[in-house]
Protein backbone atom coordinates (compact mmCIF):
# COMPACT_ATOMS: atom_id res chain seq x y z
CA UNK A 1 0.00 0.00 0.00
CA UNK A 2 1.38 3.39 -0.93
CA UNK A 3 1.72 5.72 2.05
CA UNK A 4 -0.74 8.52 2.69
CA UNK A 5 1.14 11.79 2.36
CA UNK A 6 -0.60 13.43 5.31
CA UNK A 7 -2.22 11.14 7.86
CA UNK A 8 -2.47 13.98 10.37
CA UNK A 9 -4.43 16.22 8.12
CA UNK A 10 -3.82 19.94 7.76
CA UNK A 11 -6.55 22.25 8.87
CA UNK A 12 -7.95 23.99 5.82
CA UNK A 13 -8.73 27.69 6.18
CA UNK A 14 -10.88 27.86 3.06
CA UNK A 15 -11.52 31.52 3.82
CA UNK A 16 -10.23 33.88 6.46
CA UNK A 17 -13.55 33.90 8.32
CA UNK A 18 -14.10 30.15 8.22
CA UNK A 19 -10.48 29.48 9.15
CA UNK A 20 -10.60 31.77 12.15
CA UNK A 21 -13.91 30.33 13.33
CA UNK A 22 -12.59 26.79 13.03
CA UNK A 23 -9.41 27.61 14.91
CA UNK A 24 -11.53 29.00 17.72
CA UNK A 25 -13.61 25.85 17.84
CA UNK A 26 -10.56 23.57 17.91
CA UNK A 27 -9.35 25.21 21.11
CA UNK A 28 -12.25 23.58 22.98
CA UNK A 29 -10.94 20.16 23.99
CA UNK A 30 -13.17 17.30 22.79
CA UNK A 31 -16.19 19.56 22.23
CA UNK A 32 -18.90 17.07 21.27
CA UNK A 33 -22.41 17.24 19.85
CA UNK A 34 -23.46 13.75 20.93
CA UNK A 35 -23.07 12.17 24.36
CA UNK A 36 -22.59 8.49 23.58
CA UNK A 37 -22.44 7.37 27.20
CA UNK A 38 -25.20 5.03 28.43
CA UNK A 39 -28.24 6.41 30.20
CA UNK A 40 -31.16 8.45 28.96
CA UNK A 41 -32.71 8.45 25.52
CA UNK A 42 -30.30 7.82 22.64
CA UNK A 43 -30.73 9.12 19.11
CA UNK A 44 -27.91 9.08 16.56
CA UNK A 45 -26.74 12.34 15.03
CA UNK A 46 -27.94 12.77 11.44
CA UNK A 47 -25.46 13.87 8.78
CA UNK A 48 -26.21 14.66 5.14
CA UNK A 49 -23.23 13.41 3.13
CA UNK A 50 -23.32 15.33 -0.15
CA UNK A 51 -21.48 14.24 -3.27
CA UNK A 52 -18.02 15.79 -3.27
CA UNK A 53 -17.49 18.15 -6.19
CA UNK A 54 -14.58 18.35 -8.62
CA UNK A 55 -13.91 14.92 -10.07
CA UNK A 56 -17.49 13.62 -10.31
CA UNK A 57 -16.67 9.90 -10.30
CA UNK A 58 -14.14 10.16 -7.51
CA UNK A 59 -16.36 12.49 -5.51
CA UNK A 60 -19.33 10.12 -5.66
CA UNK A 61 -17.06 7.24 -4.65
CA UNK A 62 -15.69 9.10 -1.62
CA UNK A 63 -19.14 10.20 -0.48
CA UNK A 64 -20.48 6.67 -0.83
CA UNK A 65 -17.70 5.23 1.32
CA UNK A 66 -18.22 7.89 4.01
CA UNK A 67 -21.99 7.30 4.08
CA UNK A 68 -21.44 3.54 4.33
CA UNK A 69 -19.08 4.08 7.28
CA UNK A 70 -21.76 6.08 9.06
CA UNK A 71 -24.44 3.45 8.38
CA UNK A 72 -22.38 0.95 10.35
CA UNK A 73 -21.34 3.10 13.31
CA UNK A 74 -24.55 3.37 15.39
CA UNK A 75 -23.85 6.90 16.60
CA UNK A 76 -24.16 8.69 13.24
CA UNK A 77 -26.94 8.14 10.71
CA UNK A 78 -26.56 9.35 7.12
CA UNK A 79 -29.61 11.16 5.71
CA UNK A 80 -31.32 9.69 2.65
CA UNK A 81 -30.01 11.56 -0.39
CA UNK A 82 -33.51 11.70 -1.89
CA UNK A 83 -34.43 14.30 0.75
CA UNK A 84 -31.59 16.69 -0.13
CA UNK A 85 -33.00 20.15 -1.03
CA UNK A 86 -30.18 20.99 -3.45
CA UNK A 87 -27.15 19.46 -5.16
CA UNK A 88 -23.94 20.55 -3.43
CA UNK A 89 -20.77 20.30 -5.47
CA UNK A 90 -18.40 22.53 -3.55
CA UNK A 91 -17.20 22.83 0.07
CA UNK A 92 -18.48 26.40 0.18
CA UNK A 93 -21.47 27.03 2.42
CA UNK A 94 -24.65 25.30 1.25
CA UNK A 95 -28.05 26.95 1.51
CA UNK A 96 -28.34 26.36 5.26
CA UNK A 97 -31.90 27.68 5.44
CA UNK A 98 -33.02 25.07 2.92
CA UNK A 99 -31.16 22.27 4.74
CA UNK A 100 -32.81 23.13 8.06
CA UNK A 101 -36.08 21.82 6.63
CA UNK A 102 -34.57 18.32 6.37
CA UNK A 103 -33.88 15.77 9.11
CA UNK A 104 -30.15 16.54 8.93
CA UNK A 105 -28.33 18.07 11.89
CA UNK A 106 -25.08 18.42 9.94
CA UNK A 107 -24.18 18.76 6.29
CA UNK A 108 -20.88 17.37 4.99
CA UNK A 109 -19.57 19.00 1.82
CA UNK A 110 -16.33 18.45 -0.05
CA UNK A 111 -14.31 18.61 -3.19
CA UNK A 112 -11.74 16.27 -4.72
CA UNK A 113 -9.51 16.59 -7.77
CA UNK A 114 -6.69 14.73 -9.47
CA UNK A 115 -3.34 16.22 -10.36
CA UNK A 116 -1.21 13.66 -12.14
CA UNK A 117 -1.15 10.67 -9.82
CA UNK A 118 -2.15 12.72 -6.77
CA UNK A 119 -5.57 13.16 -5.22
CA UNK A 120 -6.41 16.39 -3.40
CA UNK A 121 -9.46 16.30 -1.15
CA UNK A 122 -11.04 18.90 1.13
CA UNK A 123 -14.15 18.80 3.28
CA UNK A 124 -16.27 20.98 5.52
CA UNK A 125 -18.79 20.03 8.19
CA UNK A 126 -21.68 22.44 8.76
CA UNK A 127 -23.74 22.56 11.96
CA UNK A 128 -27.30 23.47 10.99
CA UNK A 129 -28.29 24.50 14.51
CA UNK A 130 -25.66 27.26 14.60
CA UNK A 131 -25.30 27.81 10.87
CA UNK A 132 -21.51 27.60 11.15
CA UNK A 133 -18.67 25.45 9.94
CA UNK A 134 -17.43 23.23 12.77
CA UNK A 135 -14.75 21.17 11.00
CA UNK A 136 -12.70 21.34 7.84
CA UNK A 137 -9.55 19.65 6.61
CA UNK A 138 -7.68 18.94 3.41
CA UNK A 139 -5.57 16.00 2.31
CA UNK A 140 -3.08 15.20 -0.44
CA UNK A 141 -2.38 11.57 -1.26
CA UNK A 142 -1.67 9.10 -4.01
CA UNK A 143 -4.84 8.43 -5.99
CA UNK A 144 -4.58 4.73 -5.08
CA UNK A 145 -5.37 5.67 -1.47
CA UNK A 146 -8.78 7.20 -2.19
CA UNK A 147 -10.62 4.74 0.07
CA UNK A 148 -8.34 5.67 2.94
CA UNK A 149 -9.06 9.34 2.38
CA UNK A 150 -12.78 8.64 2.69
CA UNK A 151 -12.25 6.71 5.93
CA UNK A 152 -10.08 9.52 7.33
CA UNK A 153 -12.76 12.11 6.52
CA UNK A 154 -15.33 9.87 8.24
CA UNK A 155 -13.00 9.63 11.26
CA UNK A 156 -12.68 13.41 11.43
CA UNK A 157 -16.46 13.84 11.39
CA UNK A 158 -16.94 11.06 13.95
CA UNK A 159 -14.45 12.71 16.31
CA UNK A 160 -16.00 16.15 15.90
CA UNK A 161 -19.52 14.86 16.57
CA UNK A 162 -18.82 12.39 19.41
CA UNK A 163 -15.61 13.72 20.98
CA UNK A 164 -14.16 10.21 20.60
CA UNK A 165 -11.41 8.91 18.34
CA UNK A 166 -12.49 7.48 15.02
CA UNK A 167 -11.94 3.90 13.85
CA UNK A 168 -12.77 3.84 10.14
CA UNK A 169 -9.16 4.09 8.91
CA UNK A 170 -8.17 0.74 10.38
CA UNK A 171 -7.64 -2.82 9.23
CA UNK A 172 -8.64 -6.29 10.42
CA UNK A 173 -6.58 -9.45 10.13
CA UNK A 174 -8.63 -12.66 10.06
CA UNK A 175 -8.76 -16.28 8.95
CA UNK A 176 -10.35 -16.74 5.52
CA UNK A 177 -12.13 -20.12 5.25
CA UNK A 178 -13.06 -21.88 2.02
CA UNK A 179 -14.09 -25.41 1.06
CA UNK A 180 -16.38 -27.94 2.68
CA UNK A 181 -16.74 -28.23 6.44
CA UNK A 182 -14.73 -31.49 6.31
CA UNK A 183 -11.88 -30.01 4.25
CA UNK A 184 -11.82 -26.38 5.25
CA UNK A 185 -8.88 -24.38 3.86
CA UNK A 186 -7.75 -21.59 6.18
CA UNK A 187 -5.61 -18.65 5.08
CA UNK A 188 -4.49 -15.53 6.87
CA UNK A 189 -6.00 -12.44 5.29
CA UNK A 190 -6.19 -8.73 5.96
CA UNK A 191 -8.88 -6.22 5.00
CA UNK A 192 -10.12 -2.72 5.74
CA UNK A 193 -12.56 -2.56 8.66
CA UNK A 194 -15.50 -2.34 6.21
CA UNK A 195 -14.52 -5.56 4.43
CA UNK A 196 -12.83 -4.05 1.37
CA UNK A 197 -9.24 -4.39 0.07
CA UNK A 198 -8.86 -8.04 1.09
CA UNK A 199 -5.30 -9.37 0.75
CA UNK A 200 -4.18 -12.93 1.50
CA UNK A 201 -1.09 -13.37 3.66
CA UNK A 202 -0.71 -17.16 3.49
CA UNK A 203 -1.60 -19.70 0.81
CA UNK A 204 -3.50 -22.18 2.93
CA UNK A 205 -0.85 -24.91 2.91
CA UNK A 206 -0.86 -24.96 6.72
CA UNK A 207 -3.77 -24.48 9.10
CA UNK A 208 -3.59 -21.06 10.75
CA UNK A 209 -5.54 -19.57 13.68
CA UNK A 210 -5.59 -16.63 16.14
CA UNK A 211 -3.83 -13.86 14.18
CA UNK A 212 -2.97 -10.83 16.34
CA UNK A 213 -1.72 -7.39 15.25
CA UNK A 214 1.39 -5.77 16.70
CA UNK A 215 0.82 -2.29 18.21
CA UNK A 216 2.45 -0.72 15.15
CA UNK A 217 0.11 -2.58 12.81
CA UNK A 218 3.10 -3.78 10.74
CA UNK A 219 3.32 -7.34 12.05
CA UNK A 220 0.98 -10.15 12.99
CA UNK A 221 1.52 -13.04 15.40
CA UNK A 222 -0.40 -16.25 14.72
CA UNK A 223 -0.43 -19.98 15.37
CA UNK A 224 0.37 -22.36 12.52
CA UNK A 225 -0.19 -26.12 12.35
CA UNK A 226 2.60 -27.19 10.03
CA UNK A 227 4.40 -30.52 9.69
CA UNK A 228 6.17 -29.98 13.00
CA UNK A 229 4.76 -29.11 16.42
CA UNK A 230 2.26 -26.24 16.13
CA UNK A 231 4.10 -22.97 16.73
CA UNK A 232 3.60 -19.23 17.01
CA UNK A 233 5.01 -17.21 14.10
CA UNK A 234 5.54 -13.54 13.37
CA UNK A 235 4.77 -12.18 9.89
CA UNK A 236 5.88 -8.77 8.65
CA UNK A 237 3.36 -7.23 6.24
CA UNK A 238 5.85 -5.13 4.30
CA UNK A 239 8.66 -7.67 3.80
CA UNK A 240 6.58 -10.84 3.92
CA UNK A 241 9.23 -12.33 6.21
CA UNK A 242 8.03 -15.03 8.61
CA UNK A 243 9.85 -16.23 11.71
CA UNK A 244 9.14 -18.43 14.72
CA UNK A 245 8.92 -16.57 18.03
CA UNK A 246 11.15 -19.11 19.76
CA UNK A 247 12.05 -22.74 20.35
CA UNK A 248 9.67 -24.08 22.99
CA UNK A 249 9.51 -27.77 24.06
CA UNK A 250 5.78 -28.08 23.35
CA UNK A 251 2.84 -26.54 21.50
CA UNK A 252 2.63 -22.75 21.65
CA UNK A 253 -0.65 -20.97 20.94
CA UNK A 254 -2.87 -17.92 21.70
CA UNK A 255 -0.17 -15.28 21.05
CA UNK A 256 -0.61 -11.59 21.73
CA UNK A 257 1.78 -8.61 21.68
CA UNK A 258 2.63 -6.42 24.65
CA UNK A 259 1.58 -2.75 24.32
CA UNK A 260 5.16 -1.70 23.48
CA UNK A 261 5.48 -4.44 20.86
CA UNK A 262 8.69 -5.82 22.39
CA UNK A 263 7.21 -8.98 23.90
CA UNK A 264 4.76 -11.69 22.93
CA UNK A 265 2.67 -13.48 25.55
CA UNK A 266 1.31 -16.95 24.80
CA UNK A 267 0.34 -20.35 26.17
CA UNK A 268 2.72 -23.30 26.22
CA UNK A 269 1.12 -26.72 26.39
CA UNK A 270 3.05 -29.61 27.92
CA UNK A 271 0.95 -32.66 28.68
CA UNK A 272 -2.53 -32.01 30.08
CA UNK A 273 -1.93 -28.45 31.25
CA UNK A 274 -0.79 -25.19 29.74
CA UNK A 275 0.96 -22.21 31.31
CA UNK A 276 1.53 -18.63 30.26
CA UNK A 277 4.91 -17.41 29.03
CA UNK A 278 6.24 -14.11 27.78
CA UNK A 279 9.03 -13.86 25.25
CA UNK A 280 11.26 -10.91 24.44
CA UNK A 281 11.16 -10.74 20.64
CA UNK A 282 14.65 -9.27 20.35
CA UNK A 283 16.62 -11.37 22.83
CA UNK A 284 14.33 -14.47 22.73
CA UNK A 285 14.45 -14.52 26.54
CA UNK A 286 11.54 -16.48 28.00
CA UNK A 287 9.71 -15.84 31.26
CA UNK A 288 7.20 -18.24 32.77
CA UNK A 289 4.22 -16.39 34.24
CA UNK A 290 2.00 -19.21 35.59
CA UNK A 291 2.83 -22.65 36.94
CA UNK A 292 -0.29 -24.63 37.80
CA UNK A 293 -1.89 -27.95 36.95
CA UNK A 294 -4.66 -26.06 35.15
CA UNK A 295 -5.13 -24.85 31.58
CA UNK A 296 -4.14 -21.17 31.50
CA UNK A 297 -4.61 -19.58 28.08
CA UNK A 298 -5.86 -16.60 26.02
CA UNK A 299 -3.69 -13.98 27.77
CA UNK A 300 -4.00 -10.26 26.97
CA UNK A 301 -2.12 -7.27 28.38
CA UNK A 302 -3.81 -4.21 29.81
CA UNK A 303 -3.15 -1.08 27.69
CA UNK A 304 -0.52 0.17 30.17
CA UNK A 305 1.23 -3.21 30.18
CA UNK A 306 0.92 -3.57 33.94
CA UNK A 307 -1.59 -6.44 34.09
CA UNK A 308 -2.67 -9.53 32.19
CA UNK A 309 -6.16 -10.94 31.81
CA UNK A 310 -6.49 -14.62 30.89
CA UNK A 311 -8.80 -17.62 31.10
CA UNK A 312 -8.17 -20.62 33.33
CA UNK A 313 -9.97 -23.71 34.62
CA UNK A 314 -8.00 -23.68 37.87
CA UNK A 315 -11.28 -23.24 39.78
CA UNK A 316 -12.98 -26.16 38.03
CA UNK A 317 -14.52 -24.33 35.05
CA UNK A 318 -13.29 -21.79 32.49
CA UNK A 319 -13.25 -18.37 34.15
CA UNK A 320 -11.46 -15.05 33.73
CA UNK A 321 -8.55 -13.99 35.92
CA UNK A 322 -6.34 -10.91 36.21
CA UNK A 323 -2.75 -10.87 37.47
CA UNK A 324 0.35 -8.63 37.34
CA UNK A 325 2.17 -8.71 33.99
CA UNK A 326 5.21 -10.18 35.70
CA UNK A 327 3.17 -13.11 37.06
CA UNK A 328 2.13 -13.82 40.61
CA UNK A 329 -1.20 -13.97 42.37
CA UNK A 330 -4.22 -14.08 40.06
CA UNK A 331 -7.68 -12.79 40.96
CA UNK A 332 -10.83 -14.28 39.48
CA UNK A 333 -13.21 -11.62 38.07
CA UNK A 334 -15.98 -13.61 36.31
CA UNK A 335 -18.79 -14.98 38.48
CA UNK A 336 -21.84 -15.11 36.22
CA UNK A 337 -23.60 -18.24 35.08
CA UNK A 338 -21.66 -20.35 32.57
CA UNK A 339 -18.09 -20.54 31.31
CA UNK A 340 -16.03 -17.49 30.37
CA UNK A 341 -13.23 -17.39 27.80
CA UNK A 342 -11.23 -15.30 25.27
CA UNK A 343 -10.89 -12.14 27.42
CA UNK A 344 -9.55 -9.03 25.66
CA UNK A 345 -8.71 -5.72 27.31
CA UNK A 346 -10.17 -2.58 25.76
CA UNK A 347 -7.67 -0.04 24.32
CA UNK A 348 -9.17 2.46 26.78
CA UNK A 349 -8.49 0.13 29.70
CA UNK A 350 -12.03 0.52 31.03
CA UNK A 351 -13.54 -2.80 29.93
CA UNK A 352 -12.70 -6.42 29.19
CA UNK A 353 -14.59 -8.20 26.40
CA UNK A 354 -15.24 -11.93 26.69
CA UNK A 355 -17.12 -14.95 25.37
CA UNK A 356 -19.62 -16.57 27.75
CA UNK A 357 -21.04 -20.03 27.13
CA UNK A 358 -24.03 -21.52 28.91
CA UNK A 359 -26.97 -23.74 28.02
CA UNK A 360 -28.73 -21.00 26.02
CA UNK A 361 -25.78 -20.45 23.71
CA UNK A 362 -22.76 -18.21 23.29
CA UNK A 363 -22.70 -14.54 24.23
CA UNK A 364 -20.24 -11.70 23.66
CA UNK A 365 -20.10 -9.34 26.60
CA UNK A 366 -18.02 -6.79 28.49
CA UNK A 367 -17.18 -6.21 32.14
CA UNK A 368 -14.99 -3.82 34.11
CA UNK A 369 -11.47 -5.01 35.01
CA UNK A 370 -12.65 -5.78 38.55
CA UNK A 371 -15.48 -7.97 37.22
CA UNK A 372 -18.30 -5.53 37.94
CA UNK A 373 -20.78 -4.06 35.45
CA UNK A 374 -21.11 -7.15 33.26
CA UNK A 375 -23.20 -6.51 30.13
CA UNK A 376 -24.08 -8.89 27.30
CA UNK A 377 -23.85 -7.23 23.88
CA UNK A 378 -25.11 -10.06 21.70
CA UNK A 379 -26.11 -13.72 21.99
CA UNK A 380 -26.41 -16.55 19.50
CA UNK A 381 -24.85 -19.74 18.26
CA UNK A 382 -21.89 -19.83 17.98
CA UNK A 383 -20.36 -16.45 18.96
CA UNK A 384 -16.68 -16.28 19.82
CA UNK A 385 -13.42 -14.36 19.63
CA UNK A 386 -14.11 -10.69 20.53
CA UNK A 387 -11.65 -8.02 19.41
CA UNK A 388 -11.73 -4.27 20.05
CA UNK A 389 -11.82 -1.34 17.64
CA UNK A 390 -8.87 1.02 18.22
CA UNK A 391 -11.18 3.56 19.91
CA UNK A 392 -12.66 1.02 22.34
CA UNK A 393 -16.25 1.68 21.22
CA UNK A 394 -16.88 -1.44 19.12
CA UNK A 395 -16.30 -5.17 19.40
CA UNK A 396 -15.85 -7.46 16.42
CA UNK A 397 -16.39 -11.23 16.68
CA UNK A 398 -17.28 -14.26 14.58
CA UNK A 399 -20.44 -16.36 14.55
CA UNK A 400 -20.62 -19.95 13.30
CA UNK A 401 -24.17 -21.35 12.88
CA UNK A 402 -22.80 -24.89 12.61
CA UNK A 403 -23.66 -27.59 10.12
CA UNK A 404 -22.45 -27.20 6.56
CA UNK A 405 -22.38 -23.40 6.87
CA UNK A 406 -19.37 -21.46 8.03
CA UNK A 407 -18.56 -18.57 10.30
CA UNK A 408 -19.00 -14.89 9.49
CA UNK A 409 -17.64 -11.75 11.13
CA UNK A 410 -19.86 -9.21 12.90
CA UNK A 411 -19.37 -6.01 14.86
CA UNK A 412 -21.42 -4.48 17.67
CA UNK A 413 -21.07 -1.21 19.55
CA UNK A 414 -20.07 -1.36 23.19
CA UNK A 415 -23.61 -0.56 24.35
CA UNK A 416 -25.21 -3.28 22.21
CA UNK A 417 -27.32 -0.78 20.27
CA UNK A 418 -26.44 -1.99 16.79
CA UNK A 419 -24.98 -5.15 15.24
CA UNK A 420 -23.62 -5.33 11.68
CA UNK A 421 -22.28 -8.01 9.38
CA UNK A 422 -18.73 -7.35 8.12
CA UNK A 423 -18.64 -8.53 4.49
CA UNK A 424 -15.91 -11.02 3.55
CA UNK A 425 -15.29 -12.96 0.30
CA UNK A 426 -16.05 -16.32 1.95
CA UNK A 427 -16.42 -17.72 5.45
CA UNK A 428 -14.24 -15.96 8.02
CA UNK A 429 -13.20 -16.35 11.66
CA UNK A 430 -10.72 -15.13 14.30
CA UNK A 431 -10.81 -11.40 13.50
CA UNK A 432 -8.31 -9.10 15.15
CA UNK A 433 -8.77 -5.34 14.83
CA UNK A 434 -5.60 -3.36 14.26
CA UNK A 435 -4.68 0.20 15.25
CA UNK A 436 -5.48 3.28 13.20
CA UNK A 437 -3.18 3.28 10.20
CA UNK A 438 -0.14 5.53 10.45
Amino acid sequence: MQPLLSRRATLAAFSATAGAALMGRSAVAQDRFLDIRPGGAFRPVTVAVTNFGGDADQGAKLSGIIANDFKRCTFIQPVDASSFPEPVTDPDAPNLAAWKATTAQFVLTGRTSRSGGSLNTAFRLWDLSSGSQVAGQQYATDAANSRRVAHIVADAVFTRVTGEKGFFDSRVVFVDETGSAEKRKKRLAIMDQDGFNVKYLTRGEDLVVTPRFSPSGQEVAYMSFGQDEPKVFLLNFESGQRSSVGDFPGMTFAPRFSPNGQDVIMSLSQGANSDLYSLDIGSKAQHQLTNTAAIDTSPCYSPDGGQIVFESDRGGTQQIYVMPASGGGAKRISFGEGRYSTPVWSPKGDLIAFTRQKSSGFAIGVMKPDGSGERILTEGFHNEGPTWAPNGLYVMFFRDPGGSAGSKIYMVDVFGRGEFLVPTPSFASDPNWGPLQG
